[in-house]
């Protein structure tokens, strides 16, 4: 039992790192972009959908990409004044921090004290994905926890759902299928169709315009060169100096996707393995993975901590807080420019999902424990 000085100074310490972050985020006036789109299409979806598609808000021209379901879950969004509505989405956000933690201490077999899940809590506030998720006001915290709910506890109706909001956890119905976990695959696929024809029959000029034409304008979502673009695509455009990597990025993406599919799946894997494996494989093969894209940073972590690689849980751990793509010259086109040396710092996620998944590979069996195994040597 944790003694009652340690439960007080648990909490008082993830409320002091709770009021920094909001601290620092009213003194840098947080734009929180990504909730402004989110009512922008809450608010088209209100007026039925005629415009969903072709509006920009904030200074970067930002437009809708979520499929039309999605948009009718951020109606609530527009009944809130906007400073309430900033304040809702960033402790929310810190809400599902302390979720996402201790789904994933569960994943990986642990069970921390309540004082602990506090600790661990105020410092994965200060994880770059996690942290930009709260500055940007973004929903990846929310469908990372439904996404693990789901696959841990749920029968995969959530999983769909959760697809159905943003496309990318589809990857996990994948990962259910070549398990064997048909039955909740084909929930999983039930829940996915579900969200469609609802946005069909409520947003049906939308559905049709998103499903025919803007899910394949991928230029929509932002340039894919940045050093906000974590995937695979954005190393080998700042690599090659180059917009458009074509091939020189579609290849290598298709052999990682597979490579770490089979990673993933293999009998001997844990569940928590294949899971972490399965997101990482997404973040990298993804045309687009922004840095908040990678709160899957916490399950990883927990994973290693839980298989007692307690350095390499410390060092991945700097990894997601040296913020080192933000350290490097960025303005304009300057992500395109950047020197050799630099290139490592501009992408230190997809060169560190790339070690993972080459890790899994060559020691892809599992211990029988119900701790995971990915070996690091």
């Amino acid at each position: 039992m944790t003694p009652p000085t340690h439960k007080v100074t648990a909490c008082v310490l993830l409320a002091a790192s709770t009021l920094a972050l909001v601290t620092l985020c009213t003194l840098q006036h947080a734009p929180m972009a990504d909730t402004l789109v989110y009512r922008a299409e809450g608010a088209a979806a209100a007026a039925g959908g005629a415009n969903l598609y072709g509006f920009t808000v904030t200074a970067w021209q930002l437009p809708a990409t979520y499929p039309p379901f999605a948009a009718l879950l951020f109606i609530p969004t527009t009944w809130l004044p906007l400073p309430v509505l900033k304040a809702v989405f960033l402790l929310g956000n810190v809400t599902l921090t302390a979720v996402l933690v201790h789904l994933s201490c569960r994943l990986a077999g642990l069970r921390p004290a309540r004082a602990t899940l506090c600790l661990i809590t105020g410092g994965a506030l200060w994880l770059e994905p996690v942290f930009q998720t709260l500055l940007f006001g973004q929903v990846n915290l929310a469908l990372a926890c439904l996404v693990l709910w789901s696959l841990t506890r749920g029968r995969g109706i959530a999983l769909g759902i959760a697809t159905g909001i943003k496309l990318t956890p589809a990857v996990f119905i994948a990962y259910l299928f070549l398990t064997g976990r048909r039955r909740e695959a084909g929930y999983a696929t039930a829940g996915f169709a579900a969200t469609v024809a609802v946005g069909g029959l409520v947003l049906p000029y939308a559905s049709w315009e998103f499903w025919t034409r803007r899910l394949y304008e991928t230029g929509r979502v932002g340039k894919a060169w940045i050093v906000d673009n974590q995937s695979l695509q954005g190393l080998a455009a700042r690599a090659l100096h180059t917009t458009e990597p074509g091939l020189l990025w579609a290849l290598p993406a298709a052999a990682v996707a597979a490579a770490g599919l089979y990673a993933a799946t293999r009998p001997t894997r844990t569940d928590a393995e294949g899971i972490t494996l399965t997101a990482l494989t997404a973040l990298l093969v993804s045309p687009i993975s922004w840095s908040h894209h990678w709160v899957w940073c916490v399950p990883l972590l927990a994973l290693l901590w839980a298989s007692g690689h307690r350095r390499t849980t410390a060092a991945i751990a700097l990894v997601f807080t040296a913020r080192t793509m933000w350290l490097l010259p960025h303005a304009g086109a300057l992500d395109l420019h950047l020197p050799w040396w630099q290139q490592p710092l501009a992408s230190p996620y997809p060169l560190l999902g790339l070690a993972v998944v080459g890790a899994a590979l060559r020691q892809p069996s599992a211990s029988s424990s119900s701790a995971s195994t990915i070996r690091y040597a």
